[in-house]
């Protein structure tokens, strides 16, 4: 009973997830919930067409969500296959598709061999057995090192001393802009030097110059957490989730600086009920914004838009909270993210689903992977090939946020999708989100959101 009433806790925390962004490896607006790392703009189904039942024989079925990564990963993976002469499927699902088969097959018993684990529901899996269990294999494995990744990544897919997935990629977030918009309207660009005070102000002058033309200087899937607003939260000083996962700061006088200045370019943004229509993906392609934040999961997207070449990526803006002009450490902080390559516990061939991961998660698999312009490496060091894989583009601001500023892990709980969920609806920050001009909802918020996460966080 006690199992069956954790698989079903599981269902409702994958159907809860299918609705948010997650960030990593996603194609698109996110959906009905989050743009941009929303999964499922590029995510058709691809591959055999499999959904993602257990592999007969020689074959391994691989299940991912983002349709743009899966030539460069099936690459890597025929690579291995003639090695080991177990064919790969590499099955492309929709984001939302993706969750429930995988839910559905937890409970049925017939999940895909080796697929995607997120920070959002990577908790419930292992804490249910569902994953194999990877320590003997990494023991045994002299390719393969936990303390080459990104340690935010490593702690994720670790549960009571066991390793159950290994990383695949890590993310960071910059500041995307239309350099023809801010040349049209006479505003400078950005560089390296600008605050969140210089976003506002800039946005402003576009808003103003563009209100003819439905032109607005900024754009905020207020959704999309991890490129969004979780990054000025932070360089306030706040914490959405604190380090040890216990706690938030989202209503202190840190956190309530930070939405402050949320706010305030929401004011000279994009309006909402436009952006729930849209997407700010599709509003920037159309030339209708000229600033979005995104991460790097997403500059495929823009590099092979109508107008990617008058799309440019810069740093991500710093907060001057001491108001010494100068950026200073801990006010420009980009959230990451890592997805992991995890095989079903009860895979008819673990040896091999094993193999393919660790082909995968080697050095030279992830340099492969970046060379490739799949996504930036899980294994740190291996990333500057992605940097270098787009022609024509400049895409360091992903690379120096590394050395020119702070990462945070994405915040997560074990049930991260609960709160999530609460703080997009009334009660949370759908009031402030909808009525910027008002700075007494945002604040209100601040310490609804306070409320929301410490019971989300006592009931887990």
């Amino acid at each position: 009973m006690k199992n069956k009433k954790k698989l079903i806790a599981l269902g409702l925390a994958a159907t809860m997830a299918a609705g948010m962004i997650a960030g990593c490896g996603s194609g698109g607006d996110s959906g009905s919930n989050n743009g941009g790392d929303a999964n499922n703009a590029s995510s058709d189904d691809g591959g055999s067409g499999d959904s993602g039942s257990k592999s007969s024989g020689g074959e391994l079925q691989v299940n991912i969500w983002d349709n743009y990564q899966r030539d460069g990963l099936q690459a890597i993976a025929d690579e291995w296959s003639a090695e080991s002469g177990v064919k790969v499927n590499i099955n492309v699902v929709t984001w939302d598709s993706y969750w429930t088969l995988l839910s559905s097959g937890a409970q049925g018993g017939e999940m895909p061999d080796v697929f995607w684990m997120h920070s959002n529901t990577a908790q419930m899996y292992m804490e249910n057995n569902l994953l194999l269990k990877l320590d003997d294999y990494i023991a045994k494995d002299d390719a393969i090192d936990m303390a080459n990744y990104y340690e935010g990544i490593v702690d994720l897919y670790n549960s009571n001393g066991s390793q159950y997935a290994i990383p695949k990629d890590h993310d960071t977030i910059a500041l995307l802009y239309n350099e023809a918009l801010f040349k049209k309207y006479g505003v400078d660009t950005p560089t390296d030097d600008w605050t969140w005070e210089d976003v506002y102000e800039a946005a402003a002058k576009i808003t103003e110059a563009g209100k003819a033309e439905g032109v607005y200087g900024y754009a905020v899937n207020v959704s999309n957490n991890q490129d969004g607003w979780y990054n000025i939260l932070e360089d306030y000083g706040a914490q959405v989730i604190t380090d040890d996962h216990k706690g938030t700061t989202i209503g202190s006088d840190e956190g309530k600086a930070g939405m402050e200045m949320v706010r305030k370019i929401l004011t000279v943004s994009t309006p909402q009920t436009t952006v729930a229509e849209s997407g700010t993906d599709s509003l920037f392609t159309s030339n209708l914004v000229g600033m979005i934040t995104q991460g790097s999961w997403m500059v495929n997207t823009y590099y092979t838009a109508e107008n990617g070449k008058d799309y440019k990526w810069a740093l991500l803006p710093y907060a001057d909270v001491n108001g010494n002009g100068q950026c200073d450490e801990g006010e420009r902080k980009s959230a990451y993210n890592g997805l992991g390559w995890a095989a079903s516990a009860n895979c008819s061939n673990p040896d091999a689903a094993y193999s393919l991961i660790s082909h995968f998660c080697s050095e030279a698999g992830q340099k492969k992977q970046a060379e490739l312009g799949v996504t930036m490496a899980g294994y740190q060091g291996a990333s500057d090939a992605f940097i270098n894989a787009f022609e024509g583009i400049d895409l360091s601001a992903f690379t120096r946020i590394e050395e020119e500023g702070t990462l945070f892990f994405r915040p997560y709980t074990r049930n991260t999708t609960v709160w999530e969920d609460v703080l997009q609806k009334a009660g949370g920050f759908l009031e402030p989100w909808q009525n910027p001009e008002d700075a007494e909802l945002m604040s209100k918020a601040c310490d609804n959101a306070q409320s929301i996460i410490e019971n989300a966080i006592a009931n887990e």
